[in-house]
């Protein structure tokens, strides 16, 4: 799976006044024996920036010179003055004034380095006697004061006449400072990782450009931190010294503000000073000591407030100072890591003990009320590579009775307890496509559903201060049109929304669903069906899984190119804010503008996908629906086949760029669902031509929305379709050797997850492809009934729920030690305690040994990659949500919770369909069922289940009463047939309409919830 980065921000307020400072600034690139220049416009190269004057004498830069019309008549000399204020004043420090002045007339004035507040004492005070022509003056002085604050006045006042006073080339210098001490507390300040670890605001076209961090700032932003640039999460020690460096250039000039500052309310300002920049690169430096201890200081640069546009640049921006934090060392709690949701009463039960034993060990499982009931021996496995623990194994899947409040001992550790239950993972399935319904865009959030603390009003549909996803432009006029394209899921932490993560989401979502007409344990569908969830549409007939998906459908085809428009068909890549927002940010109090993206071909094949199996999944519930996801799936693979290298453009903004440089595994998998959906020989030409169909498609590492094949492979799998018999075996084949491939790497981790234990495992998102390798699993068990595929599915999850080195489960209100700081602007309760954490059921990226964000790498670095995770929001690259991590969580959430159902009944048969042909108004058909009783008992009272691939629907039967909701058909017996003795077959027919395309044999037919045999 390919990485991406996701900056993120927090947007600035105004801030209190700075506390006592020491300052030093430099303007001027400095050698370690350079003097600090303390004038960084002496020359007026930047007219008047920083300097000013009494209002009876304005200033002006005439010739390259400062000059102020003196008026005659003032009492005193410092009833006409002008100045630079902002001069540190270090107690025993020596300094050099220089300058160059001439005045209209010969006049003396005074020249005082001073204090800027009462009571204004002065560290150098001379006369200055002036003529007509210019002189230089040079003065040295050691300074008595300390202070942050001191000014450099010229006291013009008291003379008789009026004249005009000139000055240029003013220098106040003092003696180099000692080079700051400290460590380094800033991430990346060189940008040599891009702008990762910087989040900007208010701001355009940011981004690195020859090693500097630029960007443009607009004119008409009243305030200073109306835009601005930075980096969160600096820690700061009271008491402590730290210098802020860093250079810069402003075209065509400007002043910005650099500030350190709390980086939450009430953005207490520890250093705030305004450097006037030019197109000339100048180095700054400014020494403050802090006043209070913070690990969430903020370093700003303040950018607005500018007349005119301008363009700005940083580089080496450094923060010394303070103390090296110590280590982090993760709590890891007890030794012995368990599932600590728990295990199902036949299902394989393992653990995992850190130790030093290098020989077996005792262990024992104890009940609520502490008694020992099993105990055994562990099975050393020496140093797991992942972790870089010694570890054993301990396998108590023996033990098979239910209860609450188990416990493991081994080696003097007790493990977090955990259940025993056929119900474990029960709630899990609701808790994890709840996740869906809150992320939703463009509708309120009904709390009487989901919880109060999550209920909020509808974001994004343009009430201020939205700009709103109702009428969206594309980013940097690359098109010339706005779209209305509210909706859909926001798709992790922020409220951009992608339809490369949009697409796979929804297909998994919606494959949970198809998974029920094909897997017994699924039981026809029974706990997805309409009002199991708690989904707004609950009530309406439809399943409510479906009703979730609808809603990201929905969007995704609001993200097609109009008709007429260049690249017409095929689907914008993203919508985004324009500028990264901060953290929390509730979706109706975003003020950016949101933009669309250029459409790409990956994008397009997501829509073509999703729209397609949308189709088929659709038609018995809402004909019309399915014709309109039916349309757009064929113009949006059309318009793909048209353009099909438009890979994703990222033009920046606040947003990931999720670019796919080979989209020919959204080729195959679009082929494939147009092919199931459809039929078309065309839409199988494609999937046979593509390298992926017979090529190996499922990694070690898992499928992802960068290498959707997989989604494709699976479908074809396990949809009935009318694929050649061998080709179709071949293809489920190779789903079985994808699933042993897995089993085999389970078993040779310690830690018991289908995924290697190599560093290049772990990576951005990681824990949704061990997910997705668990759903390779499942359905190899859900097509052979292999009870080992089933264990392997079942085991492979014990890693996300805390049988880990970390000890942590990556779910939110699943497990002892559970994810709950995740990193999302919505739930953000570790920022602001009045907001909730995420919900229950939200899976965090997981360990990433990448170390993507800079928060994570400032307190990781050098970690096992099974160590790389930190529960903390601002760890975006291990801790965000996701909607296409939390679906491959919910579609095992739906396989595991099937899987602790009673057995079926003990029945045994084999089941015969036959289909006899269209009408020849090719509106409908007829068929036949034979089922055969293939035990050696009668069956006294029967139900046959099936469904249909789509629209299909029984209009009249016989020899059974037969009933249909949705797809599924319910077939009953009459008064002559319902005992099967053994042996004996049952016939059952009827005529059934069509809406039109494939109508495929069945895949799955049940007995009295039994799986039949096909003939």
């Amino acid at each position: 799976m390919t990485s991406y980065l996701r900056r993120r921000v927090t947007v600035l307020t105004a801030v209190a006044a700075a506390t006592t400072l020491t300052l030093t600034c430099l303007t001027v690139q400095p050698a370690s024996a350079e003097p600090a220049q303390h004038i960084p416009n002496g020359d007026f190269s930047t007219g008047t920036t920083g300097w000013w004057s009494t209002d009876n004498a304005p200033l002006s830069v005439v010739g390259g010179q400062l000059c102020a019309e003196v008026p005659a008549g003032t009492g005193n000399a410092w009833d006409v003055s002008l100045g630079h204020n902002d001069i540190p004043l270090a107690d025993g420090a020596a300094y050099e004034l220089s300058f160059r002045a001439h005045a209209s007339a010969p006049v003396t004035v005074r020249a005082n380095v001073q204090l800027n507040e009462a009571p204004y004492t002065a560290a150098l005070s001379r006369a200055v006697a002036l003529t007509t022509g210019a002189q230089a003056f040079e003065y040295a002085f050691t300074s008595s004061l300390d202070s942050a604050g001191g000014t450099l006045t010229f006291q013009l006042g008291g003379s008789a006449e009026a004249f005009t006073f000139c000055l240029d080339d003013v220098s106040l210098t003092s003696e180099a400072a000692a080079p700051p001490a400290g460590p380094e507390q800033l991430e990346n300040g060189s940008f040599t990782e891009g702008t990762a670890g910087w989040y900007s605001y208010g701001t355009t076209a940011t981004g690195v450009d020859d090693g500097e961090l630029c960007a443009t700032v607009p004119s008409g932003l009243p305030n200073p931190w109306d835009a601005g640039i930075g980096q969160n999460n600096v820690t700061l020690t009271a008491g402590a010294s730290y210098t802020l460096s860093f250079d810069a250039t402003a075209g065509p000039g400007a002043t910005v503000r650099a500030a350190v500052q709390l980086g939450e309310e009430p953005y207490t300002s520890y250093l705030a000073r305004d450097a006037a920049l030019t197109p000339t690169r100048q180095h700054l430096e400014y020494t403050f000591t802090a006043p209070a201890d913070t690990a969430l200081g903020q370093v700003a640069f303040q950018v607005g407030g500018a007349a005119a546009e301008y363009r700005l640049c940083l580089d080496n921006v450094s923060l010394i100072g303070g103390e090296q934090a110590p280590p982090y060392e993760p709590e890891t709690g007890p030794r012995v890591r368990v599932n600590q949701v728990g295990y199902l009463p036949d299902g394989p039960k393992n653990a995992t003990l850190v130790t030093a034993a290098t020989a077996a060990v005792d262990w024992q499982l104890e009940n609520a009320a502490g008694d020992v009931v099993d105990s055994g021996r562990s099975k050393p496995r020496g140093v797991d590579a992942a972790s870089g623990q010694n570890v054993h194994t301990i396998d108590f899947s023996a033990h098979t009775t239910a209860g609450t409040g188990y416990t493991l001992v081994a080696d003097g550790q007790t493990s977090h307890p955990f259940d025993i239950s056929a119900t474990v993972y029960r709630q899990l399935r609701s808790d994890a496509l709840q996740f869906f319904s809150i992320q939703r865009s463009g509708i309120a959030i009904d709390g009487d559903l989901v919880g109060e603390q999550y209920a909020r009003p509808a974001g994004h549909l343009g009430v201020a201060p939205n700009k709103g996803d109702t009428d969206v432009p594309c980013r940097a006029a690359s098109c010339d049109y706005r779209l209305d394209v509210r909706g859909g899921w926001y798709d992790a932490g922020d409220h951009g929304k992608y339809v490369v993560n949009g697409g796979i989401a929804v297909q998994q979502l919606m494959s949970s669903f198809e998974r029920t007409k094909t897997a017994v344990t699924a039981a026809h569908g029974a706990a997805l069906a309409d009002s199991t969830l708690r989904v707004p549409e609950r009530g309406n007939k439809v399943p409510d899984i479906l009703d979730e998906a609808r809603w990201e459908l929905e969007f995704l085809m609001r993200m097609q190119v109009p008709a007429g428009k260049p690249f017409a068909g095929m689907a914008h890549h993203k919508i985004h804010d324009a500028n990264w927002t901060g953290l929390p940010m509730q979706p109706e109090d975003d003020p950016e503008q949101r933009e669309l993206q250029p459409p790409s071909t990956a994008a397009t094949l997501n829509l073509a996908a999703t729209a397609a199996q949308c189709a088929r999944l659709f038609a018995p519930y809402d004909a019309a629906f399915s014709a309109t996801c039916l349309t757009a799936a064929r113009t949006a693979y059309a318009a793909a086949k048209a353009n099909p290298a438009k890979l994703a453009q990222d033009l920046g903004g606040g947003g990931g760029s999720y670019g796919d440089d080979d989209v020919s595994d959204e080729f195959y998998w679009a082929a494939a669902e147009l092919y199931l959906t459809t039929g078309e020989a065309a839409f199988l030409t494609d999937v046979t031509a593509s390298a992926h169909h017979t090529g190996d498609v499922f990694a070690a590492t898992g499928f992802g929305w960068a290498s959707t094949a997989a989604l494709g492979r699976l479908d074809l799998a396990t949809v009935p379709s009318a694929l050649p018999a061998a080709d179709r075996q071949r293809i489920r084949q190779s789903v079985v050797t994808a699933a042993d491939g897995y089993l085999a790497t389970l078993e040779a981790q310690a830690y018991g997850l289908p995924m290697p234990g190599n560093a290049g495992s772990y990576f951005w998102g990681a824990n949704s492809n061990v997910l997705n390798n668990v759903q390779v699993l499942a359905t190899a068990f859900d097509m052979t009934g292999k009870a080992k595929y089933r264990d392997g599915a079942v085991q492979g999850v014990d890693y996300i729920f805390g049988r880990n080195a970390l000890n942590q489960s990556y779910v939110t209100g699943w497990g002892e030690q559970a994810s709950q700081n995740q990193h999302t602007r919505i739930y953000a309760h570790q920022k602001d305690a009045t907001l909730p954490h995420p919900p229950a059921g939200s899976l965090a990226g997981g360990a990433n040994a990448g170390l993507d964000d800079p928060f994570a790498k400032a307190l990781l670095n050098g970690c096992k990659p099974m160590f790389c995770y930190v529960d903390d929001i601002e760890s975006y690259a291990t801790n965000e949500v996701a909607v296409n991590w939390n679906s491959a969580l919910a579609w095992v959430a739906s396989f595991l919770a099937d899987q602790g159902g009673e057995p079926a009944a003990a029945v045994s048969c084999r089941a015969g369909y036959t289909n006899y042909g269209d009408w020849a108004d090719k509106a409908g058909f007829t068929a036949q069922l034979a089922v055969t009783n293939t035990g050696i008992k009668a069956i006294d009272g029967w139900t046959v289940r099936f469904a249909f691939l789509g629209g299909q629907r029984i209009r009249e039967a016989w020899s059974t009463e037969a009933t249909q909701a949705g797809a599924t058909v319910t077939a009953r017996p009459t008064s002559t047939n319902q005992r099967i003795q053994p042996g004996a077959t049952v016939y059952l027919g009827f005529n059934a309409t069509t809406p039109g395309g494939p109508n495929p044999t069945p895949e799955l037919i049940t007995l009295n919830g039994a799986a039949c045999d096909r003939s």
